[in-house]
């Protein structure tokens, strides 16, 4: 284990989430509020802590193994929940660190849960800081420090894998650095055309830039009480077309801007989140019809919310926590799923879930031909044996997990309902779940130990498990 290297990083990315505290403080100065003392403070700490670090664990060796990529990923997004908890804590407007770490946790995992229960009353600032916290994570910070940072080493393929989600990371292009930003600069570009479809429909600047670094982050805070209810109904039109690009693997993108147009439409990832989306779109229309005035309101409701979970942003425009059964359990399925590998979103992953299939669909011929050497191919490509391996223990746990948390949150008084659907809305980073924590609510009333509880679960969920575990295990740290 290079630990050097591991605080070395974390040090970097202490002090490059210092130089993005930098935008909130101007917003709290033009809108010249107190917070801005809180947020300068917390950019101090954050300084003195980043530079320290990067001074005393300077590394003799810069090379990054598997190891240390999951080491780096986990405390890096430990330590940054942390610090960005500090502006709303010493600002008290939010006056428990633990509900400011769960509301930051929920910011960079871009799940969107909240425990703030009159949101329109936070300064400008700290809610440009909330949701900016969504941009952030949504890529990855780590990806940005590939990005910028010439001292890291190109082998921080292994840092790239640790945080992008999806069962399959590799590069786009031969170089690290290039892969990274070549990514970054897709995210930047469809971020500011988001935004500038919502400022040219009529949403004022503030509010435009705030969804709009939400909405690609797939993250979910709203700045008013009703979410997005009551913008028009083009706006909701913008967010959702947007909520669902943001949902799909960035390499596609780039295939397209290469003019590889056969590879980005036929994936076949692609056309089954276009599936489920297009039949979790007509069904949920139809049977909520009878609670709205036309077709084309009821359709827009089922189109935002089923890009809103699908993409596992958050967003609402509507309790769907009034609609009726069949569109309930549609939605809480949708969370499980998630958006595609190699995008913002969260869930199990589209791709996962494809490989599950082929994989069942391969034991079943197995049992008829034992003998037959069947392999199974994505995108008319060989899957290697160890990714269906590992996709197999990545359930397990994952299903593991999710009991363990059901189980945990029962010690708080809410109904079973409530709890699965919160822990499925926090390991799949979406925000808002059923019941008592639908989106009409927050999560306010859990006790302390079940906001730990489920930040921490926001973060296993962001980071697909597996390296938030390892960093846990006494022998990752022990030395061969």
């Amino acid at each position: 284990m290079n630990r050097r290297m591991v605080l070395y990083v974390v040090g970097t990315v202490i002090k490059i989430e210092a130089a993005l505290m930098l935008l909130p403080l101007i917003t709290a100065l033009i809108y010249k509020e107190s917070c801005s003392s809180a947020i300068l403070v917390s950019i101090g700490i954050a300084l003195v802590t980043g530079f320290a670090m990067t001074l005393i664990f300077k590394p003799g060796s810069k090379v990054i193994y598997a190891k240390e990529g999951f080491v780096i990923v986990s405390l890096a997004w430990i330590v940054m929940s942390l610090i960005g908890a500090l502006p709303f804590y010493i600002s008290k407007e939010i006056p428990s660190f633990i509900d400011a770490f769960f509301e930051t946790a929920s910011g960079f995992t871009t799940t969107g849960a909240s425990i703030l229960t009159d949101v329109e009353a936070m300064s400008k600032g700290l809610l440009f800081w909330r949701s900016f916290t969504h941009w952030v994570g949504g890529m990855g910070v780590l990806v940005f420090v590939m990005a910028v940072i010439p001292s890291v080493s190109d082998r921080s393929i292994h840092i790239l894998r640790a945080e992008a989600p999806g069962p399959v990371v590799g590069k786009i292009v031969p170089k690290m650095k290039q892969t990274a930003r070549i990514l970054y600069i897709i995210y930047i570009a469809l971020t500011f055309i988001e935004f500038v479809f919502l400022f040219a429909g009529g949403m004022p600047l503030y509010d435009s830039i705030i969804h709009a670094v939400g909405t690609a982050g797939t993250g979910g805070f709203g700045i008013k009480a009703d979410s997005l209810g009551s913008y028009s109904p083009y706006i909701q039109w913008v967010i959702t077309v947007f909520m669902l690009l943001f949902g799909v693997n960035f390499n596609l993108y780039y295939f397209m801007l290469i003019r590889k147009f056969r590879s980005a439409i036929r994936n076949e990832e692609l056309m089954t989140y276009g599936v489920i989306v297009l039949f979790s779109i007509v069904t949920i229309c139809v049977n909520i019809t009878p609670l709205y005035e036309t077709v084309s309101e009821s359709l827009r409701h089922a189109a935002f919310q089923v890009a809103a979970i699908i993409s596992t942003t958050g967003f609402a425009t509507t309790d769907f926590n009034l609609w009726p059964g069949y569109s309930k359990t549609l939605i809480l399925l949708l969370m499980f799923i998630g958006g595609c590998a190699g995008s913002t979103a969260g869930g199990f992953k589209i791709s996962r879930i494809v490989l599950l299939f082929k994989n069942i669909k391969r034991e079943l011929q197995k049992l008829l031909h034992p003998r037959a050497v069947a392999t199974i191919r994505l995108d008319g490509k060989r899957v290697d044996e160890k990714t269906i391996s590992s996709l197999g223990a990545y359930l397990a746990i994952y299903a593991l997990f999710m009991c363990v948390v059901v189980f945990l949150l029962g010690f708080d008084k809410f109904d079973l309902e409530t709890n699965i659907s919160v822990a499925a809305s926090c390991v799949n980073n979406i925000g808002p779940g059923l019941g008592a924590a639908g989106p009409a609510s927050s999560y306010a009333l859990y006790s302390p130990f079940s906001k730990v509880i489920l930040s921490f679960t926001m973060l296993l969920g962001r980071l697909e498990i597996f390296p938030l575990i390892l960093t846990f295990s006494p022998s990752t740290w022990v030395k061969k």
